[in-house]
């Protein structure tokens, strides 16, 4: 296995150059604060970037952990890309992440001030320092269970080539845990607002009695019970109410519906 290295100050855009740099390079994989990524999927990890602080960010890039160690060197072997790219903000960083995940000596150095300019270190610092944005290399569906309830969305780059556009990569943004934003939150009225607008736009359901939401580690579970239309195919109905429920508060709140039960009161 090749193990290249990519070097620069924290907020200098290393995790937005990645994809592009794995592209070019042909690297297979990569292994950013926290995370391995193969193949543009997570493959093992926790993101240091779902940590509650700083502190504990900087333990998870560094596979601190026993258990989180063991994790990403056991999907590495048993993956086994052919190429790796580790992520860090100093030499001794990802010398520390290729000795902590028993990797082979990084066999080429790429520093960011190398290959980015400076107008573009800039503007990935403005983004960091004031908006709280951080770039994960790999598509936003892949990262929804460890940031339920973070601003998160996907960043594509397009290449224009022989005349048409086409899609090359995706990134996402999000919103570390430590930020000094803070955590979104949302109230039970709010979710109750979203169902009803779900409700206005079908017409087989008459009305909502009651919504419990349960907040968890990895999302929210939700219990709403409702009346339907008399002389519809309920089954079918209820299942449809279902899916379109957990679409619009996925989309509206950034968080996820690890479950949603559907108790049916009665038909009018």
């Amino acid at each position: 296995m090749k193990v290249y290295g990519l070097i620069g100050r924290s907020g200098t855009g290393k995790s937005f150059q990645a994809v592009n740099l794995c592209k070019e390079l042909n690297i297979e994989s990569i292994i950013d604060d926290g995370l391995f990524i193969c193949r543009n999927k997570v493959a093992a990890g926790i993101s240091a970037k779902r940590q509650k602080t700083k502190v504990g960010a900087v333990k998870a890039a560094l596979f601190t952990d026993e258990g989180h160690m063991k994790e990403v060197s056991e999907a590495i072997g048993k993956m086994n890309p052919s190429s790796v790219l580790v992520i860090g903000t100093s030499d001794r960083m990802v010398d520390k992440i290729v000795a902590r995940l028993g990797l082979e000596k990084i066999d080429e150095r790429i520093y960011i001030d190398d290959i980015t300019t400076e107008v573009q270190r800039a503007m990935a610092r403005k983004q960091r320092d004031e908006m709280g944005q951080h770039v994960i290399p790999v598509p936003t569906f892949q990262l929804k269970r460890q940031f339920s309830g973070y601003f998160m969305m996907p960043m594509r780059m397009i290449l224009k080539e022989f005349g048409s556009w086409r899609d090359i990569s995706e990134k996402s943004v999000v919103r570390p845990t430590y930020s000094y934003l803070g955590q979104y939150k949302i109230s039970e009225r709010v979710m109750n607002d979203i169902i009803e607008g779900v409700k206005r736009a079908d017409e087989n359901v008459a009305e909502i009695n009651k919504v419990g939401v349960a907040v968890m580690q990895d999302g929210i579970n939700l219990y709403v019970t409702a009346v339907f239309r008399y002389g519809i195919d309920l089954p079918e109905a209820a299942k449809r109410f279902q899916k379109n429920t957990v679409r619009e508060i996925e989309y509206m709140t950034a968080f996820n519906v690890n479950r949603l039960d559907l108790e049916v009161k009665g038909l009018i």
